[in-house]
Formats: C-alpha cells, sequence, structure tokens
C-alpha cells in the first residue's frame, strides 16, 4: 500500500511566535512573501497525492479563506486541539485507509523533496511508519538534544536516558492509520503510536541530506529566507 493522502497539521497557537501570532495564525506568516503553509502544500503537491487535508483551530478562518480556492480539505478542530494523533484520526473520513503522509506546516526544506524520499523508502511488508529524520547538525533553528538513533538499515531507537541522539524527526512521515481507532481519547500524540511500532520493531527512519529549518520562533523566519534564497 502506498500513501495517496496527506494530512499537514496547522491547529497550533504558535506560541513560541510571541506576537507575530497575536493575530495571525502561524501557517500564515510570511516566508520571503510567502505564507508559510505554502511551503508545505509545495511538497505535497510535487507528490503528486490524490488527497491534502489541514487541520486548523486558532484564528482558523485565516487558513480556510487561503485555501478556499484550492482542492485542498481543511478540517477544524473546534472545542480543542487534538494533537496530532488525534488530528490524525479525527480526519480519517476524508484521508481514507491507505498510509498518509503526515507534514508539520512550520518547517523550510531544500533538497530531494522528503515525500518523494519517504515514498521511494516505504515498505508495508515491513514497516507500519516511516520518519524522515535530519541529522543533528543540519537541524537549522533547532534547539533540542535530538530524538532518534538510526542506522543503516533505518532501524531506529529513541534517545532514552542519553543527553542527546544525532536524528532529529522532522515533522515528515508515511504512518498506517489502523491502530489510531483502538485509542479512544480524543486528543493524544502520534507518539503513542510510535511507541507500539517500536516495541514490534515496525517503526523505521531514513535520512533527509537537504536543508531542514525549524520556523517555530521569530529567528526561523530569518534562517528559512536565506536558506530559501540559497536555492534560488
Amino acid at each position: 500500500m502506498k500513501p495517496d493522502a496527506a494530512m499537514i497539521f496547522a491547529a497550533g497557537f504558535g506560541t513560541r511566535m510571541g506576537v507575530l501570532t497575536q493575530s495571525t495564525p502561524k501557517p500564515m506568516i510570511k516566508i520571503s512573501n510567502r505564507p508559510l503553509i505554502d511551503y508545505a502544500l509545495d511538497l505535497v503537491a510535487a507528490a503528486d497525492v490524490k488527497t491534502t487535508v489541514v487541520n486548523v483551530h486558532y484564528l482558523p478562518e485565516q487558513i480556510e479563506q487561503h485555501l478556499a480556492d484550492t482542492n485542498v480539505q481543511t478540517i477544524r478542530e473546534t472545542d480543542k486541539i487534538l494533537e496530532t494523533g488525534g488530528g490524525l484520526k479525527n480526519a480519517l473520513p476524508i484521508l481514507g485507509k491507505n498510509p498518509v503522509f503526515t507534514l508539520n506546516s512550520d518547517a523550510i526544506w531544500t533538497g530531494t523533496n522528503p515525500l518523494t524520499v519517504l515514498r521511494n523508502h516505504w515498505n508495508p511488508k515491513t514497516m507500519d511508519g516511516l520518519l524522515a529524520l535530519i541529522p543533528l547538525q543540519n537541524a537549522q533553528e533547532y534547539s533540542g538534544a535530538g530524538d532518534f538513533f538510526c542506522d543503516e538499515q533505518g532501524t531506529i531507537a529513541r534517545r532514552g536516558q542519553s543527553r542527546s541522539a544525532p536524528f532529529v524527526f522532522s515533522g515528515a512521515q508515511i504512518i498506517k492509520t489502523d491502530m489510531l481507532k483502538d485509542i479512544k481519547t480524543p486528543s493524544f500524540s502520534l507518539n503513542v503510536l510510535w511507541n507500539e511500532m517500536l516495541k514490534n520493531n515496525r517503526l523505521h527512519g531514513v535520512i533527509h541530506n537537504g536543508g531542514w529549518v525549524d520556523v517555530g520562533h521569530p529567528n526561523g523566519i530569518i534562517t528559512a529566507e536565506n536558506e530559501l534564497a540559497k536555492h534560488v
């Protein structure tokens, strides 16, 4: 089963952006005169998926209006943010039953389309999830200690008690969604699914060797614009 749908997460409050998100949702902040979410949409369009869904919650009208004349479908999370797992589960009636791409709306990528890399490495016989990982030294504007170890075969392990890990989860992945039906909590992280997949050696990783910038805070805007300028 190849993924034929994509979910872009765009429901967050963007609190790390400070005053920039007081009246503008983070996905609509301009990067080189384009809304941040458009860069994620470009990746999805280039991957030639059949269905694209964007979840919204904070100042949703701005994103809905921006996407009104496109083929992208939006889905509101009205009462509260459902997090990544709950948001994905909420969108399943639109996304369908096949594995899906998921992508965060607050990163800028350069180099090979990460969704293409994921699709080329996807093996549903051995995988329930495949994460696009960034080498820690290449994760611009990221301030954490890394998320995963990953060997040459794509076998991954969490950082655990280690002080740091060499790879960062980029926000892009392919994931099977059938286990979502067993989770009754409305709001939850996809980490819940990852933990089950890791127990069964069904979660794998692939390394993105291009550029990647975390645009979750104001400093990321300038860095992202500089990264894009290198590839004009």
